[in-house]
């Protein structure tokens, strides 16, 4: 499981956008130009596989898009694998996908103190795990970066020593609970351009009679697919209700002024066209009344 940070300034000192920038870069074999740009959700996303293998199915996120929509979903995936792990940090889904500055570094500077206490030395090759996939403005350029020069990342403190860490619910970053390490990882620079990758920290459940490993596995895939579709679910009904109020809010406006614009009756109209083989609540309920809302 993993190791919830509940502060950004309880570790180590913190860096500036362009130390987080390069981090980011190096560790993902990525090409990101500017903070911003990590508003896709895709980084935090790989870096989960990398922290916990399994967490994230990669194949579903999206590497490469310019859709806001696309971002939702590369955030959900995100908020699930937290989920799954027992991070209790709740994405700020609506903030990261606009894309503003402060908004993305706060969260940037969040996720690498998470990065540093849950990191654990193991290879990684961040291009080949995503198929090869360029992210950041680069681009292409990006399935060169290993290629080209081995990362450079230093991954700061090494992760901390956990009092207790079989018998503690505690995960909060107490002065009693976790000691800072001294030395500094200094990965050697490899010429294939892997890049350390986490070990799993998730305990392997206890093998249950007559259930085979591929069992598990599929089992586990089901469940990992049932939680992003409920999370899916819930923001799509947020959605609905969020439009739904505008939209009222339209009518009403609308209904207040009715008969002194032609525009408004227009509008009017086009709230209230319905396609074939739709019938309003009120008719499919039958009782003649009309719902208030």
């Amino acid at each position: 499981m993993a190791i919830n940070v509940y502060s950004t300034n309880v570790t180590s000192d913190n860096l500036s956008r362009h130390d987080m920038l390069a981090w980011v870069n190096d560790t993902l074999s990525a090409s990101f130009g500017k903070i911003e740009e990590l508003c896709t959700g895709a980084a935090y996303c790989q870096f989960m596989d990398m922290l916990f293998p399994g967490s994230v199915i990669l194949k579903r996120v999206k590497f490469r898009t310019n859709l806001e929509h696309e971002y939702i979903q590369n955030f959900k995936i995100l908020q699930a694998a937290f989920k799954k792990v027992g991070v209790d940090k709740i994405v700020p889904i609506d903030k990261l996908v606009k894309g503003r500055f402060q908004d993305n570094f706060e969260f940037l500077q969040w996720f690498k103190k998470f990065f540093d206490v849950n990191y654990a030395l193991t290879e990684y090759d961040a291009l080949a795990a995503r198929g090869g996939e360029g992210m950041g403005a680069g681009g292409s350029s990006a399935r060169n970066i290993a290629k080209r020069e081995p990362p450079k990342t230093n991954y700061g403190t090494k992760a901390p020593s956990i009092a207790s860490r079989n018998g503690s619910t505690n995960r909060s970053l107490g002065s009693e609970g976790i000691r800072k390490s001294k030395e500094t990882l200094n990965p050697v620079r490899r010429s294939d351009g892997l890049v350390p990758r986490a070990q799993p920290r998730s305990v392997n459940p206890a093998a249950r009679p007559g259930v085979g490993r591929g069992d598990s596995g599929k089992i586990e895939e089901l469940n990992n697919q049932m939680m992003e579709l409920k999370i899916t679910v819930d923001g799509l009904e947020k959605e609905r209700d969020f439009y739904f109020g505008k939209l009222r809010d339209i009518e009403v406006l609308c209904q207040e002024q009715e008969g002194e614009s032609p525009v408004l009756q227009k509008i009017l109209d086009i709230l209230y066209a319905t396609e074939d083989g739709f019938a309003p609540p009120e008719q499919v309920e039958g009782n003649g009344e009309q719902e208030d809302y």
